[in-house]
């Protein structure tokens, strides 16, 4: 039996962006029933993992400009951003800034009370904004405390979507499980936002919550809408050994150093103007060369590591901007960066790639939006500035908040409802894997399966190595891995773990084959087959559909304005 529910707008997600697109369509229609339905609890969700800033340009007065931080964005792109969007995005995140603070936002101040902003990697000035190095959940509790004043809004936490019910051409609702007890449920509505954030558990070592696996992109994929640059993995230059956990890029914006086995600030030799400071792709294959070159670190447990040095800092000053980092520190490697250097390697830590969508966040579905990590409206390009993810979380949580209300607001036609789409969801997941039959197991499978993409799709890539990974995650996908052996209704966290390795192996797919096609060095796509990047035959994103056998190929354009693509140098 389906239990059934109604509403007016679904938002999938409460991390930055689905709390800053329920805000936004809240406050503009005030008698639509909002649902927001998450996989955790609202505070549990990534958003509050992030440490460093949040970019805007809002001292002009001082320098800087908002085109700036446009021509940042996309060099720092290595040219693949759209530039209309980037300009988009920069002219409208400012406001974000000061309605956070009016909402309760408790930024970090200049001693004049203004609020104070650090240096991050590939910026002409510093424009992060930050809370000590707790941005994240400070901005997090800000907008969840606001969502407290709309009563039109309620949140389903412990909800798994599994599928967007559509008629081809027009969303009609979804389709979820109530982990608490286990029943499924298909929830009819008008309009989706998508926000379910990135999927960096697709590495072993990542930086990411362990929530954070592919569904909402399968889910948008099943559903006939494009994924977009998935090829393009953004890793973290400081990843803490053994755990992964991210320190914040903060600490180089505050002037940490990183060292190789010679005690040499080598980023010298690769970034001389930015240093510590040039883009995050940059500094990873900076350091990985340092590495295989010999002039590494061997961890304890046998990783090949650098060194980030934050002594001179000062204790005072770690304490008082890198508080959290400090304490992860200290509670994951025993270290008190005050006093003793850290062992950093690269950590995977932001997808630019999502779910396809244009200027507006809209996509290929009628009635569906899509915000946020999840999303790719092509801002980023082939690599991110750190403090740009979540800027651009407030900024299309706003756009497809209002854009989803005036949607509705013009009036939505009535259809029957596809009872048999249901059925058939129901079918994939109750007895393709819940009732599914298998002697592998699921557990080993995703192992092995993450492990794969550490080995084989890392900083850097060749062809031989692409292809072998993939050939290892089909070979993985035959085996017999989809069945569930607990069988409880209630809170079945082995029934979410292999819902989740099912969607992992479709967007993994695409992210190979991407990377195999794309014969080219740009932004976070290192080829060693291929080491330059080639604007005559590779200037275009791609794009995978959905088909049962294997992903079809696409590509769109870039739109470029203002800034024809020139050699990146720092």
């Amino acid at each position: 039996m389906v239990e059934s529910i109604e509403c007016d707008l679904i938002i999938c997600g409460s991390g930055l962006a689905g709390l800053r697109a329920v805000i936004e369509a809240a406050k503009k229609n005030l008698k639509i029933k909002i649902i927001v339905i998450s996989k955790v609890q609202v505070m549990r969700s990534h958003s509050v993992s992030a440490e460093g800033g949040t970019a805007a340009v809002i001292f002009e007065d001082e320098g800087d400009t908002i085109e700036s931080h446009i021509y940042d964005t996309i060099k720092g792109s290595d040219f693949l951003a759209d530039q209309d969007v980037v300009e988009r995005f920069c002219r409208e995140m400012p406001n974000e800034i000061y309605q956070l603070e009016r909402w309760g936002m408790p930024w970090s101040r200049r001693e004049n009370g203004k609020i104070d902003q650090r240096w991050f990697a590939g910026y002409s000035f510093p424009r992060a904004s930050y809370a000590s190095d707790k941005v994240g959940f400070f901005e997090m509790q800000t907008l969840y405390d606001t969502c407290q004043k709309f009563d039109n809004i309620d949140f389903f936490n412990e909800w798994f979507a599994t599928s967007i019910i559509h008629n081809r051409k027009r969303f009609m609702g979804i389709t979820a499980i109530e982990l608490s007890s286990g029943t499924f449920y298909e929830i009819k509505a008008k309009a989706l936002i998508i926000a379910t954030g990135g999927a960096g558990r697709i590495y072993s070592y990542s930086t990411y919550g362990y929530s954070s696996t592919p569904d909402g992109l399968d889910m948008a994929y099943r559903a006939g809408v494009a994924l977009k640059d998935m090829e393009f993995v953004q890793f973290h230059p400081t990843g803490i050994l053994p755990s992964g956990i991210l320190i914040t890029e903060a600490a180089r914006g505050e002037g940490g150093y990183l060292l190789n086995n010679k005690g040499e600030r080598f980023m010298k030799n690769y970034a001389s103007s930015k240093m510590e400071l040039a883009p995050r792709d940059i500094v990873c294959r900076s350091m990985i060369t340092e590495i295989n070159e010999g002039r590494g670190y061997k961890h304890e447990t046998g990783v090949d590591c650098l060194k980030l040095d934050l002594r001179h800092i000062g204790d005072e000053k770690i304490k008082e901007k890198l508080g959290a980092i400090r304490e992860i520190s200290i509670k994951f490697s025993g270290i008190n960066p005050a006093q003793e250097i850290l062992d950093v390697r690269p950590v995977c830590h932001y997808m630019m790639g999502g779910i396809h969508t244009n200027i507006d966040g809209t996509t290929e579905l009628e009635g569906v939006w899509a915000a946020g990590e999840v999303a790719c409206n092509s801002v980023h390009g082939s690599n991110r500035l750190g403090a740009n993810s979540t800027s651009e979380c407030l900024v299309w949580g706003k756009i497809t908040g209002t854009l989803a209300v005036d949607y509705i607001e013009k009036g939505v036609p009535s259809e029957p409802w596809p009872d048999f789409l249901v059925e058939a969801e129901e079918k994939r997941i109750y007895d393709g894997i819940f009732r599914g039959k298998g002697d592998v197991n699921p557990y080993e499978i995703k192992q092995e399966l993450t492990d794969t993409m550490n080995e084989k799709a890392y900083v850097y890539r060749d062809e031989a190595s692409l292809v072998e990974g993939l050939k290892k995650i089909r070979a993985l996908k035959e085996q017999t891995w989809k069945h569930v052996d607990d069988k409880a209704k209630e809170y079945n966290t082995n029934f979410t773990n292999v819902m989740e390795l099912d969607s992992m192996f479709r967007v993994i797919e695409i992210i190979l084959i991407g990377a195999i096609n794309r014969k080219e060095t740009r932004g976070a796509h290192a080829r060693t087959d291929f080491p330059k990047r080639d604007d005559t035959n590779f200037m275009h994103h791609t794009l995978a559909y959905y088909d049962p056998k294997e992903p079809i190929m696409k590509t769109c354009p870039v739109t470029v304005t203002n800034y024809k693509p020139v050699m990146r140098k720092y």
